[in-house]
């Protein structure tokens, strides 16, 4: 049996792309260890496949990166392997170096335009040094796949390099009975919004969605998940006196995500196009929306714009106004035709958009390694 050992930089937990990646390649014959780091906050992990999490020193900044890829490397001088699989750039360099030592197979799982990251900015230095790694690194790899076509399609023109397109879907969601206690608690009679995430960071349109709850008395939102911009809404929401309407609630297991996500009446989307990164991004959170069967309200970003719709799943806005939002929210509602016109476009959706259908790209990859 071939053993894939996975490297990312986080903890795993709330990872779901590198979770239904190894669980596919667990259920096509492989021994799979995926190994991250661990964090004081980091709950328990459990998973049909072998996991591995560094403590480390340092948690952020030039250090932290520094101490784990060195970690790393070391890491995945000693353990076996078969074929290595890098997840983003910051864990490239030490794959990309043990796959010449140890002369085995490396597979690169770009999951975004990571030179363009709204992170990386206003730190020049570190920028240059990260597009050093990757130029220095892509032209020489043969196994890559990315999140969507028009990021495949960057790469392969600036790199010359075949870039295949796995992009980060949801699973089938299975049909379960709604508890109609946890809908009165958490929705309280009036419609609910959502905003998911790994990543809601500065320009992903958090702020506004938190500001236009203050012209929807109506309405409750939840923002479930974490990123840079965290602070800055648990301060506008106490600015705004909006605790009882607004819930920031952190990162939670995707079952339990999902258990929000189902009920919500709108999901939200509200990337900014202040960098090629959100431009050009299609973030997990929509295919969730889609397979919670919920319509959604999206920025115009060219990938998820298009997807919502082609599918007329949702309505697409060309503002981040605060009031002006709050009013799209209530002309939608308003609507009902449309909206329950969405609703079962979106139940077609989801029998197409799945991971059971996805993974099928997946497998040909792994079956056909160079």
């Amino acid at each position: 049996m071939k053993k894939i050992v996975v490297s990312v930089s986080n903890d795993l937990n709330t990872d779901q792309r590198v979770h239904k990646i190894c669980t596919t390649l667990l259920e096509e014959g492989f021994e799979v260890c995926l190994i991250g780091r661990k964090l004081k906050s980091s709950s328990k992990l459990s998973r049909a496949y072998q996991t591995h999490r560094m403590r480390l020193f340092f948690n952020q900044g030039f250090l932290f990166y520094a101490e784990y890829n060195l970690r790393l490397f070391f890491r995945l001088s000693f353990v076996k392997k078969d074929i290595l699989i890098a997840n983003d750039l910051d864990t490239l360099l030490p794959n990309f170096l043990i796959s010449k030592l140890s002369k085995k197979k490396l597979v690169y799982d770009s999951h975004e335009l990571f030179t363009e990251v709204p992170e990386l900015a206003n730190r020049p230095l570190a920028q240059k040094t990260w597009l050093l790694i990757e130029q220095s690194i892509f032209p020489k790899l043969k196994n890559v796949y990315t999140v969507n076509a028009i990021i495949a399609n960057i790469y392969s023109k600036k790199y010359k390099v075949p870039v295949k397109v796995v992009r980060n879907i949801a699973p089938l969601l299975k049909g379960s009975e709604l508890d109609d206690a946890f809908v009165k608690r958490t929705k309280g009679g009036r419609k609910m919004l959502i905003l998911q995430g790994a990543g809601i960071n500065v320009d992903r349109g958090g702020e506004e969605a938190v500001e236009m709850m203050d012209y929807l008395p109506n309405f409750v939102l939840y923002i479930i998940g974490s990123g840079d911009v965290f602070p800055i809404l648990k301060k506008k929401v106490a600015e705004l006196k909006l605790e009882k309407r607004v819930f920031l609630l952190g990162r939670k297991p995707y079952e339990e995500l999902m258990r929000y996500t189902k009920i919500a009446d709108l999901g939200l989307s509200l990337d900014k196009n202040t960098n090629l990164n959100y431009e050009y991004s299609l973030p997990n959170k929509i295919f969730d929306y889609i397979q919670a069967k919920t319509p959604m309200l999206v920025s115009n970003r060219k990938i998820i714009a298009d997807l919502v719709q082609n599918n007329d799943i949702g309505l697409v806005c060309k503002h981040h106004d605060p009031k002006k939002l709050a009013d799209t929210v209530v002309e939608i509602f308003r609507d009902q035709t449309r909206y329950r016109n969405w609703k079962t476009n979106i139940e077609k959706a989801a029998k197409t958009y799945n991971w059971e259908n996805e993974q099928k790209k997946l497998k040909e990859i792994y079956r056909n390694l160079l």
